[in-house]
């Protein structure tokens, strides 16, 4: 079982990154259970691929280091993607990764599990996971997990955080071991009750 992070942070020591370490400790080990070894995970560092992915787009193929980055997010079972925002969305580094990747291999994030975060300086921020993440990894043909995560400066360390982990890296894992996180619709009493619209309709016409 094979799972990568893919990380857009750009500072040292980095919130994105700790975001994306936290995620893997619990879905490395959930996506294996019962057995006692847990995911291997492979961390990609998009700000020591920049340059490559920069020639990328002008070369027309990737250089090797950015080749075996591509191999192994094809390669994963699962895939934790973490951004730091930027204008409001993920940020141009993030982007031109995941564009790089589907000129050289359209389908390699095709049906694939991805969890999606990101994180932000203040909380206003928490929609980019569903404006813009979602319908990019959507759009890639990935299987998006249910919950996202965001973090902001004031959630680390604050209760909700681990929490929102738990949630979404429980649902990652649980993608990767092929199991289905869906739920069953409420059950109902029967399908035979109609509403009776035009009678309804009619109590409403004004009377002569």
């Amino acid at each position: 079982m094979k799972l990568v992070v893919v990380s857009a942070g750009l500072s040292v020591p980095s919130s994105t990154r700790l975001l994306g370490d936290r995620l893997a400790a619990v879905a490395a080990p959930a996506a294996t259970a019962p057995e006692p070894a847990p995911a291997d995970v492979r961390v990609i560092e998009l700000r020591d691929l920049a340059v490559e992915i920069a020639h990328t787009f002008t070369n027309g193929f990737p250089a090797p280091a950015l080749a075996e980055a591509f191999d192994a997010v094809a390669a994963a079972d699962g895939l934790i993607v973490v951004t730091p925002v930027f204008s409001a969305s993920y940020s141009g580094l993030f982007k031109s990764f995941f564009d790089a990747l589907s000129v050289t291999d359209e389908n390699a994030l095709t049906g694939k599990p991805v969890l999606i975060a990101a994180t932000g300086g203040t909380a206003r921020h928490s929609l980019v996971l569903d404006h813009a993440l979602r319908p990019l990894f959507a759009y890639l043909k990935a299987v998006v997990v249910p919950t996202g995560v965001y973090a902001a400066s004031e959630d680390w360390g604050a209760e909700g955080l681990d929490e929102r982990i738990e949630r979404a890296a429980g649902e990652l894992a649980a993608l990767m071991a092929g199991l289905s996180t869906a739920r069953p619709l409420p059950r109902r009493d029967s399908f035979e009750q109609v509403t009776p619209f035009e009678q309804r309709l009619a109590a409403l016409r004004p009377t002569a």
